[in-house]
Parts: C-alpha cells; structure tokens; sequence
C-alpha cells in the first residue's frame, strides 16, 4: 500500500503544475500528438533502509522520473523554462501527504542533459524522496 500512497502523493503534486502539460502515466496508455509538448513519468524506488526505531519500520528512498519531451527544432526555452517550473515546485524540504504517509523531497531536482531522439528533444528530471513506512 505505502507504493501506491508515494505514487500518489508525487504525481498529484506534478499534476498541479500550471501551464498543465500531457501527461503519459506510468503503465497508461498514452498517445503522443505530433508537436505537442508532453511529459512521461516513472516512479523508481532505489532502496529501503531499516531503522532502529522498531523491527516494522523502514525508510524509502527513490526518485520521480520525468521526462520532458519537446519537438526537436523548438529550441530549449520551453523544456527549460518546464524543467525550472518542477524544481520551484518540488523544492528540498517540501513534505507530500497521502493517506497516513508523507513523502518527503530530499534533495533539490536535478536536470541531466538533454537527450536528442529523432524528432523529440527529451529533458530529464529527478525529483528525489524519502518516506518513513511504520507496518
């Protein structure tokens, strides 16, 4: 349950950004539309690390993939300026909150270099988090 409610919690978020952007969901179909900007997100869970608190209690680490895909030949500013808007709103210290649990930006985002396929310019973001989980 506690992947579901870390899902929950980061993709409600993104999905509150303004301008909104399509999104294709992880595992939901998803067509692109020639032109249009869009973003594809995966949520990727890198470790879990037991605490000494109790023996039912364990930390969550991970990260919210986004990737930013733009038409090649539009330039930079717009995947960019897209990127820029995820970093403001997932900022270091933000707590997220979905049913009993809270998520918990760890770290500011980090944009990797743009990758150029075919006729997309695809731009990266992670957005990395860590939640306590109590059994």
């Amino acid at each position: 349950m506690s992947l579901v409610l870390i899902r929950q919690a980061l993709e409600t978020q993104l999905n509150s950004l303004t301008p909104s952007i399509s999104t294709a969901w992880e595992n939901v179909a998803f067509t692109p539309v020639n032109n249009v900007p869009y973003q594809q997100v995966n949520l990727m869970i890198a470790d879990n690390k037991d605490v000494t608190v109790s023996d039912s209690s364990y930390v969550t680490n991970g990260l919210l993939q986004v990737l930013l895909v733009f038409p090649i030949g539009s330039g930079t500013k717009s995947a960019a300026t897209r990127a820029d808007l995820i970093l403001s709103t997932f900022k270091r210290g933000l707590e997220l909150t979905a049913g009993s649990i809270k998520v918990r930006i760890h770290k500011t985002p980090v944009i990797a270099p743009a990758i150029i396929d075919g006729a997309f310019y695809k731009l990266p973001v992670s957005i990395y988090f860590n939640t306590f989980i109590s059994l």
